[in-house]
Formats: structure tokens, sequence, C-alpha cells
């Protein structure tokens, strides 16, 4: 029962701030790297690598900006 109340809270597993987060890992991987298939299997392998990294490294920024960087990360403070 407690799990269905925090299910309708979206306190669960999957809440919608995690599932974008998978997107955005999935989406920055798995295009980019169809992408690079094709244009590597019509003969534009460079072009593909240069689609790949930039794909990556922008999944790379998106995670970086959205989820890494507002963390308050500090370390032990003096007594």
């Amino acid at each position: 029962m407690a799990d269905s109340v925090d299910d309708a809270n979206g306190a669960g597993f999957f809440t919608r701030d995690k599932l974008l987060l998978l997107a955005i890992v999935v989406a920055g991987i798995v295009l980019p790297g169809l992408a690079r298939r094709f244009l590597g299997e019509a003969g534009y392998a460079g072009v593909g690598t240069i689609v790949f990294v930039l794909g990556y490294a922008g999944m790379i920024f998106l995670v970086w900006y959205g989820w890494i960087r507002p963390l308050d990360l500090t370390g032990p403070v003096d007594r």
C-alpha cells in the first residue's frame, strides 16, 4: 500500500527527473552512434566520427548542466 502512495506522489524510483536524465543519456549515445554507422556505411566515416563526438559531448554537457552543476559539493568544514 505504501508503494502506491509513493508512486502517486512522484516519489517512486522513476521520477520525471530520472526519466529525463535516462532519455538524455540514451539519446546521447544511441542517436549519434546510429548516425555514425549510417554515415560510415555511406562513405563518410570522418563526418560520422565528428557527429558522434559532438552528440556525445552535447549529452555530457546537458547532464553536467542539468544535474551535476547545481549540486553543492563542499568539503569538510573546520570547527
